[in-house]
């Protein structure tokens, strides 16, 4: 009989910065490193943390400008993947975590890659679900976007569409979704995210990150190059109507990894809202057998 395991609720100071995190598990065992995406924070882990926990140790950060972690204005802090990477190089640092697997999702999969082509010895092995690392999963919807980035004009700004504001927060969890899974949707997680947005300079932040993510699309041919070279093992999780990243993005992690699990389900961008038991199972089982 498996033991319910608790996840506890923590900040520590990294590098200036109150990170808030959640953890569950003993520290002796296998490290799972969870990253959140736009617009949410830790939260978006609350229900396969305790899964995870029996197999694992898994820390789950909320990256600055998210969640309940410190949001300062873009003056006073360069928002960067990059940058994010550091701050959880840190967190793991602290209770001595060297090797981890790591869960890629939207935003956090520039952070993940960051931290996995910096030290690829330490990834045990990749979960990604909704994280895109390649041209694949960037359909016409980004075609604005890649617009902007090219040449970053009032004209190209004034093109993209309106996502940071409450709407917006909301489409992340619903755009594109048939009626019998928006319904399964719990409202209290982008109510969350809009509150923690409306701090002050903080949707300034958030398109700072949204322009640094051109810095990612550009690093894809090194993120290919890491697959290549060192091959981590992958368990790809995905929603067959993500509205944001093309299922297609599937099929090139297949190409690319020749140890790569895959599982398509009915739901979206933010799976673990609705498949977070299927997830939790497949997770626990990947971390088991690659231990």
């Amino acid at each position: 009989m498996r033991t319910i395991q608790k996840v506890r609720h923590r900040q520590a100071g990294v590098n200036g910065l109150e990170i808030f995190f959640r953890e569950a598990g003993r520290g002796d065992r296998p490290a799972v490193l969870l990253l959140h995406g736009f617009p949410s924070s830790s939260h978006t882990f609350r229900e396969v943390m305790p899964t995870l926990a029996d197999v694992a140790y898994v820390i789950a950060p909320d990256f600055p400008g998210f969640g309940m972690s410190s949001s300062p204005t873009v003056d006073e802090y360069d928002y960067t993947f990059e940058n994010f990477s550091w701050v959880v190089e840190e967190l793991l640092d602290q209770p001595g975590v060297e090797s981890f697997f790591v869960y890629l999702h939207d935003f956090g999969a520039p952070v993940g890659y960051h931290l996995a082509t910096r030290y690829p010895d330490r990834v045990r092995g990749l979960i990604v679900q909704s994280g895109n690392a390649h041209a694949e999963g960037l359909g016409e919807q980004w075609d604005s976007a890649r617009a902007y980035w090219a040449d970053p004009s009032d004209d190209t700004r004034a093109a993209l569409p309106q996502w940071l504001n409450f709407a917006g927060t909301r489409d992340q969890y619903l755009a594109g979704l048939p009626e019998h899974l928006r319904t399964l949707h719990p409202p209290e997680s982008w109510h969350l995210d809009w509150e923690r947005m409306r701090r002050p300079g903080n949707v300034d932040a958030q398109f700072a990150l949204f322009g640094d993510y051109a810095g990612h699309v550009a690093r894809f041919d090194e993120i290919a190059g890491y697959h290549r070279a060192h091959q981590p093992p992958a368990l790809v999780l995905w929603g067959r109507h993500d509205a944001y990243f093309d299922v297609g993005e599937v099929l090139a992690y297949h190409r690319g990894l020749e140890r790569m699990d895959a599982h398509v389900y009915d739901g979206g961008h933010f799976l673990l809202e609705t498949h977070a038991a299927e997830c939790a199972a497949l997770m626990r089982a990947f971390v088991h057998d690659n231990t």
